[in-house]
């Protein structure tokens, strides 16, 4: 295991140098200076060359890519173009909302699509199983950016029932009235904050559960169908007709023997996409005002803030690598031969 993870590793570090030196050029591909977007529109010839000169874009493009690479290897995301303060605070900080809303689709997808996956499986060409594949073609075929707006309109402003603006509080925020504060002096002294969790999940939950719905959607559709495909090659199998013969009750065979391996893939899938949400979850971010990685990148990309731009790219870069190393390492675990 040591081995596969060591290798899967190194591949690891080679995709982030890829994705680090493709967001770097993105830069010098992209129509327009950063120096046009900074200077001011009246600003003279000597005080462009100055600006180019402070922000290191009058060097050879090699030796950026190198101070580049460098500077992030030290923690380094370099200083907003606007702002001029450092990227590294503010793309983190947006982190923890990406991820919640990553991991709220991916409850949502997984809570919902493997039992309609079991459901269409095992009820095969009935009403059940035609119902699951119309879901499974409308989710996959709906845009998420349409989806939203949707889902805005009819819930939001029509109905009022879940708000859209950006989210108050954090889950993060939430789990905090659970620490207990510990001190030298006071010992345990300050009592769990337990109706303080309560409310701040409520307002959670209520700001988080429409995007989610709409991150997470073609996500359900794709496992459902996933889950369906898996179930109908394992219920042909023959350690089924056995275990059926032996006398195990049906619903044993289902979900204790055919799901356990039709599991193995959905939970390779489910890995990936979750890498992907994080990527994909910028469009969704924008229509609910996320706070999240999705709403500062698009707000970069307006200001053409290239420090900005790249630091979340290469977070969000990053952050897929080590999911995808996550995922491998639990699919040796439930299957070794995929080591060898």
């Amino acid at each position: 295991m040591g081995r596969f993870l060591a290798r899967r590793a190194l591949q690891g570090l080679a995709v982030v140098l890829g994705v680090v030196t493709v967001v770097f050029l993105l830069r010098y591909v992209t129509p327009g200076s950063p120096v046009d977007f900074i200077a001011p529109l009246d600003a003279s010839q000597a005080t462009r060359r100055r600006i180019a000169e402070n922000l290191g874009l009058n060097r050879p493009l090699y030796v950026q890519y190198v101070d580049y690479v460098a500077d992030l290897m030290t923690g380094d995301m370099g200083y907003s173009y606007r702002s001029r303060t450092p990227v590294r605070p503010r793309v983190f900080a947006k982190v923890p909302a990406t991820l919640e809303l990553a991991l709220a689709a991916t409850f949502v997808a997984v809570v919902l699509s493997i039992p309609l996956g079991v459901v269409s499986a095992t009820h095969r060409h009935g009403p059940a199983d035609y119902g699951a594949t119309l879901f499974s073609l409308v989710g996959i075929s709906t845009p998420n950016f349409w989806l939203g707006v949707m889902l805005v309109i009819v819930f939001a402003v029509q109905f009022n029932v879940f708000p859209t603006s950006t989210r108050p509080v954090g889950l993060l925020d939430a789990l905090g009235n659970l620490v207990v504060i510990a001190g030298p002096e006071q010992g345990f002294a300050a009592p769990l904050n337990v109706s303080g969790f309560l409310a701040d999940l409520r307002s959670w939950l209520a700001y988080i559960t429409l995007p989610a719905i709409t991150l997470g959607t073609y996500f359900t559709a794709l496992i459902t169908r996933l889950t369906r495909s898996g179930m109908l090659d394992e219920l042909g199998q023959g350690y089924v007709r056995a275990a059926r013969a032996k006398g195990l009750p049906e619903t044993l065979v289902r979900y204790r023997h055919a799901l356990r391996n039709t599991l193995i893939p959905v939970i390779t899938v489910v890995g990936l996409q979750l890498g992907t949400l994080v990527g994909g979850a910028v469009i969704t971010e924008a229509v609910f005002d996320w706070p999240g990685l999705g709403t500062l990148v698009i707000d970069a990309i307006g200001n053409r803030d290239w420090p900005l731009i790249q630091g979340c790219l290469v977070v969000i870069g990053f952050g897929f690598v080590v999911v995808n190393i996550v995922v491998d390492a639990l699919y040796a675990t439930l299957n070794p031969q995929v080591m060898d």
